[in-house]
């Protein structure tokens, strides 16, 4: 029932922002039903409700205005009878004639006091939710999210209704709020976009059957929503509305730990940078949102970048070492210039993985205490010298192969104790100061730089072998 309160918000703010004093009911018949419903193509599909259960021979694509505005009617006379459930109004449970159908939850059999005009909201409110990639959708109840979204409800109308764009599904008014919500927070929003900007930036896919809106994943839609609220703390309801409803609860949603990640990029490695690569590092932060809520609080930690974990305590690493791509006998210069721009894209791709890993263990180390940002840098580069003052593999394979591939304080230790028995006079501080900061390291944290000494050791091979 939060739709109801989303709905209720949202008209509240509509009628202050637009100088209306327009009632829910008055609202849902001269503004929602005509977005959503009065056209042959809807805008949203509520399982049930009146305006898809369909006469013998009726579809919905083919509706009369008069039998679109017969299932108006029919809609306020259930509510008008008294009628309570899912099918008049969005996120209520389903109901039975004697019990709620087994795919509702959080039901009671408390006889609660509700009025036509929050039937009326709910529906509303169910028009402003944020689809996301993972099946969920997002209730934020803030009153510049809602106006933001219901202005996205005219261009998602103007679509569907443009002959040109024949092929475009409709009843996707979710996963459209997202990719909406994404796009006019987002740093390539421009005043004078069209449909052919959208596609271009993958709010659409398109192939010769069916056009639709493609699902926004959480973590990019985070990032954009931080750019215009870039201190404040939100609650956010995650949610699905299916088959089987599901709820998965309010969390704080904390945007300015977005902007944490943004300007540690940007002191790492530049504004530029930072500009160039926003997009590419942005995508690969961020859980499944199941997982994320199960953190309690989407923020830094739930922004975990992607594949991260794989190389917690092993001896595998990220390949970083710059390829030198030569002509083979017989290649051709095109076949030759073809393999060499693919390498250096994988190569770029690399490094983007490196570099968003590197900012989001660093922020994690850094979250509670003030700690250098080049400390683990500096430690492989003493590392490598180390491995240079002998011939043998012996050195390397302690670095690699115990220090680096430490699954806790113990091993590491153990193996920082055998390297600073030949460490260099002059590095000798260092590797003490680093046995002391490990030793007051909380399990979770040398988790966290453990595999940022072993990224920093990767990069700096590169630079060596540039």
């Amino acid at each position: 029932m939060i739709a109801t309160t989303i709905g209720r918000t949202f008209l509240n703010t509509y009628n202050e922002r637009f100088g209306e004093n327009l009632s829910p009911k008055e609202f849902f018949d001269n503004v929602y039903f005509e977005y959503f419903f009065n056209h042959p193509k809807y805008m949203q599909w509520v399982t049930n409700s009146p305006f898809v259960q369909m006469k013998s021979g009726q579809k919905a694509h083919s509706l009369q205005p008069d039998e679109r505005t017969e299932k108006l009617e029919n809609l306020h006379k259930k509510i008008s009878a008294g009628e309570r459930d899912a099918s008049i109004a969005i996120g209520f449970p389903a109901a039975e004639e004697k019990e709620f159908a087994t795919t509702s939850g959080l039901v009671t059999d408390i006889e609660l006091q509700i009025e036509s005009d929050d039937l009326y909201l709910s529906w509303i409110g169910g028009g402003l939710g944020i689809g996301v990639a993972g099946g969920y959708s997002i209730f934020f109840n803030e009153p510049e999210i809602l106006i933001k979204l219901y202005e996205g409800w005219k261009i998602y109308r103007k679509y569907l209704n443009d002959p040109s764009l024949s092929e475009l599904r409709g009843n996707q008014i979710n996963t459209w709020n997202g990719q909406w919500l994404n796009f006019a927070y987002g740093k390539r929003f421009r005043d004078d976009f069209d449909f052919a900007r959208l596609h271009a930036q993958d709010v659409f896919s398109v192939n010769d059957k069916v056009i639709e809106v493609n699902t926004i994943q959480w973590n990019e839609l985070f990032f954009n929503i931080s750019r215009e609220f870039p201190t404040q703390t939100f609650s956010g309801y995650v949610y699905s509305l299916g088959q089987t409803n599901k709820t998965l609860g309010f969390y704080p949603f904390y945007f300015s730990q977005a902007k944490k990640i943004t300007d540690y990029y940007k002191i790492l490695f530049g504004e530029q940078a930072a500009l160039d690569d926003r997009q590419k590092y942005e995508s690969l932060f961020g859980l499944h949102i199941k997982r994320a809520c199960e953190l309690g609080s989407i923020g830094l930690q739930a922004l975990e970048p992607k594949d991260l974990r794989k190389y917690y305590g092993k001896d595998s690493n990220l390949k970083l070492i710059k390829p030198k791509i030569a002509q083979q006998k017989g290649e051709s210069e095109e076949d030759y210039t073809v393999r060499q721009q693919k390498a250096e894209q994988k190569d770029y791709e690399n490094l983007i993985t490196f570099r968003t890993y590197k900012t989001w263990l660093l922020a994690m180390i850094t979250k509670n205490k003030e700690e250098s940002l080049q400390y683990t840098a500096e430690v492989a580069e003493a590392l490598h010298e180390y491995r240079e003052g002998s011939t043998k593999t012996d050195r390397k394979n302690l670095i690699q192969s115990e220090l680096l591939a430490a699954k806790s304080k113990k091993p590491f230790l153990d193996a920082l104790t055998t390297l600073i028995k030949d460490v260099d006079e002059s590095k000798l501080e260092m590797f003490k100061s680093l046995r002391d900061k490990v030793h007051l390291m909380s399990a979770e944290d040398f988790g966290y730089f453990a595999v940022l000494l072993k990224f920093d050791y990767a990069y700096a091979e590169r630079k060596r072998n540039s």
